[in-house]
């Protein structure tokens, strides 16, 4: 990664993928089963703004399969996106899983979420199946602990974490690619300030393309995350993209900027976005409420999302009242756009050396809801 400037702690740059250049800080847009939920393709991604998708290896295990995914061309071709692609490793879907999965040093034996069956994928799995999907940036295969859990066990999660670490790292080295995908570490340790420092230090020794800060929104209060990233980040390599998983509000993202992060993900512009909520410049609205009835008016005045250039706010809340799903797919458009538009004004405020003055306007207002 090229850094390029800074401001007031957050960090500006450029990291090479090979698919191209991608601009920092930057939010993936979460196609977790190759397509955004509420209706969106990889032709409103390029619409949106979005410049890296994020796609899930245990889902697309499960469906429609990697081998499937490869004979159409990887997940480029199958879903028609020709930029960057992030596949997360599974980890957290297996955490997700806690009443239906058994833990072992050799990987995770879990039930389908899908017909029950009995699967097992080991770190080494999940490399194989991140490489066949064709992504350009994979996640190491770990272990997300929920919180909270005793410091006996953090302990030994991270141990384990860091051996999965060593075994992915060993089969993208022998993957015959003259170009092989950015491979991820990811920093577990819980809310232990301890644990976090010491498992940082030794994944950063092993050198990897990038390095992930996992573990954190399954439940923690917002100043625990900000506390473990204040903690956290100042051990991470300088020269590397520094990834923050699962997060977040628009204020989330811009606290975590200021604290050094590059790159986020989460679900929740799209899942706000099928229940009505929209993010806008002033806070979050909810487009069902009875005050819109007859609101004429684009969700946002000035927004350059397909959405409020063609709707108003009247026809978008009957849609959603009436249940078409018209009106989910063009709250998760603007909401998408929206996120993508501020990473893009988040970049530019760093280069001007005024995101500290950006920060103190909107970290608080962005999350309001209006």
């Amino acid at each position: 990664m090229k850094l390029i400037k800074t401001s007031d702690g957050a960090r500006h740059g450029q990291l090479m993928t090979r698919r191209g250049i991608v601009e920092t800080p930057f939010f993936m847009n979460v196609a977790t089963q190759a397509a955004i939920k509420g209706g969106l393709s990889a032709l409103d991604l390029e619409t949106v703004g979005c410049q890296v998708a994020l796609c899930n290896t245990y889902h697309l295990h499960l469906r429609p399969g990697e081998d499937t995914v490869q004979r159409l061309g990887g997940l480029h071709g199958f879903m028609g996106w020709d930029k960057p692609i992030l596949t997360d490793s599974g980890g957290f879907q297996v955490f997700s899983l806690s009443g239906r999965r058994k833990i072992t040093e050799d990987g995770v034996i879990f039930s389908s979420h899908i017909d029950g069956r009995k699967i097992f994928m080991s770190p080494e799995d999940s490399i194989n199946i991140q490489l066949a999907l064709g992504a350009d940036m994979i996640m190491a295969f770990d272990e997300c602990v929920g919180n909270p859990a005793t410091k006996e066990y953090v302990a030994a999660s991270c141990a384990m974490t860091t051996r999965w670490l060593e075994r992915c790292a060993k089969v993208v080295a022998a993957h015959r690619d003259n170009d092989p995908p950015l491979l991820f570490g990811i920093n577990q340790g819980g809310t232990f300030d301890d644990l976090r420092v010491e498992h940082m230090k030794t994944i950063a020794a092993l050198d990897l393309p990038g390095y992930a800060v996992g573990g954190l929104a399954v439940g923690e209060p917002r100043d625990v995350m900000y506390h473990v990233l204040d903690t956290v980040v100042p051990h991470m390599p300088v020269n590397k993209p520094r990834y923050l998983m699962g997060v977040g509000t628009p204020g989330n993202l811009i606290e975590a900027v200021a604290r050094g992060i590059d790159m986020f993900d989460c679900v929740m512009p799209a899942r706000n976005g099928r229940h009505g909520h929209v993010n806008t410049w002033q806070g979050r609205m909810n487009l069902r409420n009875e005050k819109y009835k007859i609101d004429d008016r684009p969700i946002e005045e000035g927004c350059g999302c397909p959405t409020c250039r063609n709707h108003c706010r009247a026809y978008i809340r009957h849609l959603l009242v009436a249940g078409e799903v018209l009106g989910m797919r063009l709250c998760v458009l603007h909401n998408l756009y929206f996120y993508n538009h501020l990473m893009a004004r988040i970049r530019n405020e760093i280069v001007t050396e005024t995101f500290g003055a950006f920060r103190r306007d909107y970290s608080e207002l962005l999350d309001v809801r209006v």
